[in-house]
């Protein structure tokens, strides 16, 4: 099931909810699904990585 989940490591991402497929529980997200991506899908993914990342700097300096 895709997830808007915080990744620590998964999929190359630390820090961030990223949507990621997962596998949900009883009690939310019990584990991140690391599935192989192919090379234009590993790029789309990291191009919406840096707009998150993008997003957060934004929010952050906000409140600064």
């Amino acid at each position: 099931v895709p997830c808007a989940a915080y990744c620590d490591s998964e999929y190359g991402v630390g820090g961030y909810f990223v949507g990621v497929p997962v596998i949900l529980g009883g009690s939310g997200v019990e584990k991140i699904v690391e599935l192989a991506l192919l090379p234009d899908e590993k790029v789309a993914f990291n191009k919406s990585i840096d707009a998150v990342r993008e997003l957060v700097g934004a929010m952050e300096s906000l409140t600064a």
